[in-house]
C-alpha cells in the first residue's frame, strides 16, 4: 500500500469487515488515472474493476453521430465494472476519467471469485449497483425536465462530494459533453451562477464559493441520489456489523 493512498479511501472497501477485505487486499493494484483516460469502451470485454479513491470516472453513452452524455459518475463512493458481477463482461457505455487521481484495480477473476462467495462483498456490491441505477434514472429525468442551471448545480455538487476540493479543473466543453447540452448553454448557466456568487469561473477552472447556494438552486435530483446511496450503504453496514 502507498503511504499516501489506501484502499479504505474508497467507501465500499472501507465498509467491508476486515476478514473479507483481507481475503483479496493483496490483489488490489494502485493505478494512476490521468484526465481523459478511457477505462472501458462500448462492447469490449472488461478485464478489471476499479475502486476510485480520489478520482472520478464518467460513464458516457455515445450516439452514432458522436454526441454524448453522462449517465452517471463514479468516485470514491463506488466501483467501476458492475457488469462483471451482474451477469455480463461487457458494457454499452464508455468510462472516461473526468477528474484525475488514483484507483485500486482488481482483476475480474478475483472479483468474481470473491463475489461468488455470497458474503459481505456480494451484499455491498449489489447495494451499490442499486444506488448506481438510481443515479442513472435520476440523471435521465433531470436531463429531460430540469434547466441547464439546475443540472450544472447537481453535477457540481456530486463532483464535490467525491473530491476534497472546491476548485475543479474543468472546461466548458467537457461540462457540456457531460450534460449533453450545447457549450453556449453551459456558458450562460455558469455565468448566472457566477453572478449569483455561487461559483467563480475562469478558463478551465471552476471554484465553488457558496455550496449552500448551489444546494438551494439545484433540483431534487441531487438529494435523491445522495440519500439513496447513504441509505443503501448504511443498511448494508448495519447488516455486516450484526
Amino acid at each position: 500500500m502507498s503511504p499516501l493512498h489506501h484502499p479504505h479511501q474508497n467507501h465500499l472497501l472501507a465498509a467491508l469487515p476486515q476478514s473479507s477485505f483481507d481475503s483479496f487486499a493483496q490483489e488490489l493494484e494502485l493505478v494512476a488515472l490521468p484526465l481523459g483516460q478511457m477505462l472501458y469502451e462500448p462492447g469490449t470485454q472488461l478485464r478489471h474493476a476499479f475502486f476510485p479513491i480520489n478520482s472520478i470516472v464518467s460513464l458516457h453513452y455515445i450516439t452514432e453521430t458522436g454526441a454524448s452524455a453522462e449517465t452517471a459518475g463514479v468516485g470514491n463512493e463506488g466501483v467501476l465494472g458492475i457488469s462483471l458481477f451482474m451477469g455480463g463482461d461487457t458494457t454499452s457505455s464508455s468510462a472516461v476519467v473526468q477528474t484525475a487521481g488514483h484507483a485500486y484495480r482488481l482483476e475480474r477473476s478475483i472479483l468474481k471469485r470473491e463475489f461468488n462467495l455470497a458474503g459481505p462483498l456480494q451484499q455491498l456490491l449489489l447495494r451499490y449497483a442499486q444506488a448506481l441505477m438510481t443515479q442513472m434514472a435520476q440523471t435521465a429525468v433531470c436531463n429531460r425536465h430540469h434547466s441547464v442551471e439546475q443540472q450544472l448545480c447537481r453535477w457540481l455538487l456530486l463532483t464535490m462530494d467525491r473530491v476534497p476540493t472546491r476548485e475543479l479543473v474543468m472546461t466548458q466543453e467537457l461540462v457540456a459533453s457531460m450534460l449533453g447540452v450545447r457549450r453556449e448553454s453551459v456558458t450562460e448557466a455558469a455565468g448566472n451562477l457566477q453572478t449569483a456568487g455561487f461559483i467563480s469561473y475562469r478558463r478551465g477552472h471552476i471554484s465553488v464559493l457558496n455550496r449552500n447556494g448551489l444546494e438551494t438552486h439545484t433540483c431534487e435530483c441531487y438529494g435523491v441520489v445522495r440519500k439513496e446511496l447513504a441509505r443503501l450503504l448504511t443498511d448494508v453496514r448495519s447488516t455486516l456489523a450484526a
